[in-house]
């Protein structure tokens, strides 16, 4: 990748030898670029890297990162990467940053087959990817880990059992307790139960649905809930979904079934990780996937359409095809688009974009809160199984992770109502001493994002950002001229603006025609000496321009002035 971030001075904390830390450096704050460190006897372990959703404050931005520069500046010490599963916001940025790790990677059978692939699609080659088994324990000293499975709506999800000479702590990533999981297996509570019985210090913990009460549900119900939406449709159905749901796939392939349904998929990242999962066994007794160009071959009554962009991505298959922009073949009216998935915080507004335009196609709508059916089950614990796994693992210390503020902090009110003795809500940055002692804050690291910016990676404060945010509000101005040795005027000068006047209104084309007046009159009134200075001409220029249009207008502009010397 290229044009990787300038660096910046960080600040160096001083971590003791005998003490065993904890560093959030994404996904404490926020849903998304999820990246946690521990460090013990001088060793880094690093969990998950993950990519995050930009939002609207971010024009030309898609894609979030966390910033690894303090991993970077340590990276000799950087015992491993481990992956807890194949969800974006837990491995989406290996890819990018691997280059600036330059460490092994551990990580269970179905995220190591995803990684791979991603891997390879960004060119990145030789990197060393470990496969955990199931409950299978290693030693990256001086940690011990165990690889827990628990249920997820992705396979081969694990929580971390992490043994230290300082203290053990398990690390729960992302997990709920479904009774009966449509793919993988369930928890198996002594598996935690044990773990609880090695001291657990610290409980470094999901805080999702920390505000849910009661339990999150199984797959195995969406099935029945997708299959009573199917018998209401006429037409084509398409179902849109985390493309890395690989439970849900098998739950709309079972349901479409049932209803005598066909199923395409739609969208390159599902094929992939049909494909991954196919790989290691998952998707054996599913049928063969119709492909786009198939589409049009089926009738509309006949058909079932797994589609890529449940949080409206604009580049998605669901968000082309709500515009009318599909190559392949097109959603019509009275076609139904069922959303088996709920927002991100943060993508509301463009998700409500491709939902207004398919409703502006006569295309029906369905979403989890639009019916009495099951259509969507959370992978993450609510309140209920919270408790459950408190019980189990018995843990000294509650840390919230993996949610905004309000999810944390609701986390941690939760907790202290359980009678964990001590509960600390880590920001990104935090540094949590876990060990020897009482648990405490001892320091914070500078955080921040990358940008992801088409073909380079940029700090998400980056200028370029900052002033296409400002284009966007207020527009901006261009003017060259020409002027000789003694300040006179050579020719006519070039003025440009963008996003401020409207050439094809008459009243609009008197505001230019002052604009250029102003600049004229402000050339006039310059002395001769000021004339010959450069940087004074374009000053004064600039400011007289945005000083018109505050007069005009209300608003300065993005202002520019060369000045061409003969």
């Amino acid at each position: 990748m290229k044009n990787q971030p300038q660096k910046k001075l960080l600040h160096k904390p001083h971590f003791e030898k005998d003490s065993l830390y904890f560093v959030p450096l994404g996904g404490s704050e926020q849903f998304g670029v999820n990246m946690n460190v521990y460090i013990s006897g001088g060793k880094f372990l690093v969990v998950d890297c993950g990519m995050g959703f930009a939002d609207e404050r971010f024009p030309g931005i898609d894609l979030v990162l966390p910033d690894p520069e303090f991993l970077e500046q340590n990276r000799e010490k950087i015992a491993g990467l481990v992956i807890t599963h194949a969800h974006e916001d837990h491995i989406g940025a290996v890819a990018y940053l691997w280059k600036r790790l330059q460490c092994p990677i551990y990580t269970t059978r179905f995220t190591g087959a995803v990684l791979r692939v991603k891997l390879n699609d960004h060119g990145v080659h030789k990197v060393p990817v470990n496969v955990v088994k199931p409950n299978e324990q290693i030693d990256l000293g001086p940690f011990g880990l165990t690889f827990i499975p628990v249920s997820h709506s992705v396979p081969d999800t694990c929580s971390l059992l992490i043994e230290t000479p300082e203290g053990n702590v398990l690390h729960s990533g992302d997990w709920n307790l479904d009774p009966k999981p449509v793919v993988g297996q369930k928890i198996n509570e002594e598996d935690f139960k044990k773990a609880g019985q090695k001291n657990i210090i610290a409980y470094v913990g999901d805080s999702t649905n920390a505000e849910v009460p009661g339990r999150a549900g199984s797959e195995s119900e969406v099935e029945k809930g997708l299959e009573t939406e199917f018998r209401k449709c006429k037409g084509r159905v398409a179902v849109t979904i985390f493309s890395s749901n690989v439970g849900r796939i098998i739950s709309i392939v079972r349901a479409a079934q049932k209803c005598g349904r066909r199923v395409a998929v739609v969208g390159r990242s599902l094929h992939k990780m049909i494909d991954a999962a196919m790989e290691c066994g998952y998707l054996r007794d599913v049928p063969h996937f119709l492909d786009e160009d198939e589409v049009e071959d089926v009738p509309p009554s006949e058909l079932v359409m797994i589609v890529t962009g449940s949080q409206g991505e604009f580049r998605s298959a669901l968000a082309r095809l709500a515009r009318g922009e599909h190559q392949s073949f097109a959603l019509k009216r009275g076609d139904t688009v069922i959303f088996s998935a709920r927002s991100i915080p943060g993508n509301e507004r463009a998700v409500n974009d491709v939902k207004n335009n398919l409703s502006g196609a006569g295309v029906y709508i369905i979403t989890p809160s639009d019916t009495d059916s099951i259509i969507h089950v959370s992978g993450h614990p609510c309140r209920d199984e919270i408790a459950e796994m408190y019980q189990w693992v018995r843990p000294q210390t509650v840390i919230p992770v993996h949610g905004e503020r309000v999810q944390l902090e609701a986390h941690a009110a939760f907790a202290r109502q359980c009678q964990i003795p001590n509960v600390i809500v880590p920001s990104n940055g935090t540094i949590i001493k876990l060990a020897p002692g009482r648990p405490v804050v001892v320091d914070h690291i500078t955080t921040g994002l990358l940008a992801v910016d088409q073909k380079r990676i940029i700090s998400i404060d980056h200028g370029s950002i900052s002033d296409r945010r400002k284009l966007q509000f207020t527009g901006a101005v261009h003017l060259s001229l020409v002027l000789d040795a003694k300040g006179m005027l050579k020719g006519e000068p070039k003025l440009d603006t963008v996003g401020l006047i409207d050439q094809e209104l008459s009243g609009e084309r008197k505001l230019e025609d002052s604009l250029y007046n102003e600049i004229m009159d402000i050339l006039e009134d310059m002395a001769d000496e000021d004339l010959t200075n450069n940087h004074f001409v374009e000053e004064e220029l600039r400011i007289g321009i945005r000083r018109f249009f505050v007069h005009t207008l209300g608003f300065k502009p993005k202002t520019t002035v060369h000045v061409l010397r003969i």
